[in-house]
């Protein structure tokens, strides 16, 4: 039996986990932070590959460079949007997820109006082929499994090692104590915005650079984002992971041996077994 599809299908879904996480990451921080569901950040991963397209292919620049501005301009986009958009409705979770409906629409238009609604595509520098054991993997998927798995492993270092990420910690756990212990809510609410766009601003632009981007590409990613979070336990970092793992994995094995909308019914359907048999998710907490 060859075992070089299954081994390939695995680093594939490796992969796709590290996008992933890399979003829902960014979804779990904010909701366990300033307690809303930004339904927009779909639009914030597409907005990051928008932006690389645009510095590569429009002005020119290297796709690393442009690749670390994204990110932060994204995240600076982030901060305003909590600044204007959300923090006057921190208490307000329904209107909060009106304006989350408001930004995706507001963003998909502004880049329809700028870049037209055909896909694109932008190439990245990374090119040629690993080969070991008979598997064939592109390097591009494994820069990244580095990237990805890389900046989970400093975000979890960070939160737990840091007196920012205890704040932040703290805050998650229980806001009102959190603030008679002198720690601003405000401050933290717009850090989370700034590292979960920047973080879902990198997942856009790495799933870019190995397909085509569209306007319409952050419907895909908060679709998966939300079942990772629900999967792994709502505002659960930990849970974000495992959660991306396994939909990763799924998404990326079972299209070997079936197809790709089979694959899509099992990640589903585990979710579902998930809610009934333990409705706080994997690592969440009643």
């Amino acid at each position: 039996m060859d075992l070089t599809p299954f081994l390939q299908s695995i680093v594939n879904g490796l992969a796709l986990s590290g996008i992933y996480i890399l979003v829902a990451l960014g979804l779990a921080l904010v909701l366990s932070i300033m307690g809303i569901v930004q339904i927009s950040h779909g639009e914030i991963y597409m907005l990051g590959a928008y932006i690389v397209y645009g510095l590569t292919k429009v002005l020119g620049l290297d796709f690393f460079p442009s690749l670390l501005i994204s990110m932060f301009s994204v995240g600076l986009v982030g901060v305003l949007l909590e600044r204007l958009c959300f923090r006057p409705f921190r208490g307000s979770p329904d209107r909060a997820f009106t304006i989350s409906l408001a930004l995706i629409l507001i963003l998909q238009n502004v880049v329809l109006s700028m870049a037209g609604g055909d896909p694109h595509t932008y190439t990245s520098p990374i090119s040629g082929v690993l080969r070991f054991f008979g598997v064939a993997i592109s390097w591009k998927r494994v820069f990244i499994l580095i990237v990805g798995f890389g900046l989970l492993l400093l975000l979890f270092v960070l939160v737990k090692r840091t007196k920012v990420g205890q704040a932040m910690l703290a805050a998650s756990q229980e806001k009102d104590g959190a603030s008679l212990l002198g720690i601003d809510i405000d401050s933290l609410s717009a850090l989370a915005m700034f590292v979960g766009c920047a973080l879902a601003a990198l997942a856009g632009i790495l799933m870019g650079s190995l397909f085509s981007i569209y306007p319409t590409m952050g419907s895909f990613a908060l679709m998966k984002a939300m079942a990772v979070i629900i999967l792994g336990g709502l505002g659960s970092l930990g849970g974000a992971v495992i959660g991306g793992l396994l939909l990763g994995l799924i998404d990326g094995i079972l299209p070997v041996f079936t197809t790709t909308h089979i694959a899509g019914m099992v990640g589903f359907g585990a979710i579902i077994l998930v809610l009934i048999f333990r409705p706080q998710g994997i690592a969440g907490h009643e």
